[in-house]
């Protein structure tokens, strides 16, 4: 079997996998875990990239001799460079909030129709294109020569090699959707500097050596990773990349730019094999995590079996607020937005907010379909959000559709699917990758069941 080094980074740890891949087989064993986490220096929120560096260069340590390696990572976040190629400081975190005030400067240049037409993109205020604007004029960006993106900085780190890998860059609102290039005339438009921007490589291109070691440009962007991992069967699916956020959305082979689509806050984001990821994101796990971390982190299973006790639908919100964005007081912006005292208990809390995901996510699901013109017969659901079957089950609820629930694994499966492709061990497109997943992976099967008109009275509500 040949070994593969994926390289995940999460929003609050990473962790390098090995994956060996041949005769049908595919195993993965995680063989090093560090922290990610954020500092907060002199009123910005920080990511400590430094560490995540030295975490990667012991990963890749205890991984032994691998054939490739492939970075993956959280979208949006940057670093730049001086003329020397040295960092100019730590990257900042997307949850920082410098980019206020940032989408309506821009939206006076460019327009949200206009800003749509070009790059199919969501509007997230933590979008690269909004943090950049906000940095205009600083002296770090005054002195920058290039711009990298976390998974390309790390592997530049690697390498010594520049480039910006597609499925990352198609996340930060500056590239073309059509030509899957940097839309230059954008750039310049709202007062940035092109030549921030080094060449865009696709998935499955080589990167560099670190040492004798390849490095594998992989669908970086994680999202587009962890769905190169559903093992889906056919073509008329919908997925949820559930973790700290939940991804919701369709594979298509072309953007979808209605003005709709805009409106709805769809995005359509580059894939691997120059698909579409044609999604929503829904604010996920990360309410949960957030009030867990408040409670002093009680056991997950126990407090999910308490939580499935509760009374269905009786409290629910809109987890998509902003209100919900930042860390600190989840309880209390939950309690608060859900008419519950601020002493609920943790499972009814909790049921709340897993109620609430299940409905956002069925709203995304249903809005997806209907703005691209595709039906679907099963949801799947991959990542930590697998994991999760009180979840699973009430998203197939709500949605009214079979959810298949796994790989938990997903984005390092998808990293080291390419890998192995690009290492010629696996023939084929993304079907015959997602047929090894069917193959080797387990899978579990949630059947819809419950009152689909009370989800529909609760959508109502909120």
């Amino acid at each position: 079997m040949r070994a593969f080094a994926a390289v995940d980074l999460g929003a609050s740890s990473g962790r390098v996998m090995v994956g060996r891949v041949g005769d049908g087989a595919i195993e993965l064993d995680e063989v090093h875990r560090f922290a990610n986490e954020p500092v907060k220096a002199g009123g910005t929120l920080h990511w400590d990239v430094l560490s995540l560096y030295r975490g990667v260069l012991d990963g890749l340590t205890a991984a032994g001799p691998v054939d490739s390696i492939g970075i993956d990572s959280w979208a949006v976040d940057y670093g730049l460079l001086d003329a020397s190629g040295a960092l100019l400081g730590n990257p900042v975190h997307y949850r920082d909030g410098r980019t206020d005030g940032a989408p309506a400067r821009v939206a006076e240049i460019v327009g949200d129709d206009r800003l749509y037409e070009v790059t199919g993109l969501q509007k997230l205020p933590f979008n690269t294109l909004y943090q950049l604007v906000a940095a205009l004029g600083t002296p770090q960006y005054e002195v920058a020569q290039q711009l990298l993106l976390i998974p390309d900085l790390l592997a530049y780190w690697l390498t010594g090699e520049l480039g910006a890998e597609y499925t990352n860059a198609s996340t930060t609102e500056l590239v073309d959707v059509r030509t899957r290039e940097w839309s230059l005339p954008l750039i310049a438009n709202v007062g940035l500097r092109p030549s921030l921007f080094p060449p865009i490589r696709q998935p499955g291109s080589t990167i560099g050596l670190y040492g004798e070691t390849p490095v594998v440009a992989v669908g970086s962007h994680d999202t587009a990773s962890a769905v190169v991992g559903v093992p889906a069967a056919g073509p008329n699916f919908a997925y949820i990349s559930c973790g700290t956020w939940s991804l919701v959305g369709l594979e298509l082979s072309a953007p979808v730019l209605t003005s709709s689509s805009r409106l709805a806050n769809f995005t359509n984001e580059g894939g691997v094999d120059g698909t579409i990821r044609y999604l929503r994101n829904v604010m996920g796990l990360w309410p949960l995590q957030e009030c867990m971390r408040e409670w002093g982190s009680p056991d997950i299973s126990d407090l999910l079996r308490a939580a499935s006790r509760e009374p269905a639908l009786r409290h629910v919100v809109d987890l998509d607020r902003p209100v919900f964005l930042p860390p600190g007081d989840m309880v209390g912006r939950v309690t608060s937005a859900a008419g519950l005292p601020r002493d609920a208990s943790p499972a009814v809390v909790a049921r709340c907010i897993l109620d609430s995901l299940a409905l956002a996510q069925w709203r995304a699901v249903e809005q997806a379909q209907e703005l691209a013109g595709r039906e679907v017969d099963a949801v799947h659901i991959v990542g930590g959000g697998a994991r999760n079957e009180l979840l699973c089950q009430l998203t197939a609820d709500a949605c009214g559709l079979p959810v298949l629930a796994g790989p938990v694994e997903a984005t390092a499966l998808g990293n080291v699917l390419v890998q192995a492709r690009a290492a010629g061990v696996i023939d084929g497109d993304l079907a015959a990758l997602r047929t090894v997943l069917r193959e080797t992976q387990h899978i579990v099967r949630y059947t819809p069941g419950g009152d689909p008109a009370a989800w529909r009275a609760a959508a109502k509500r909120i």
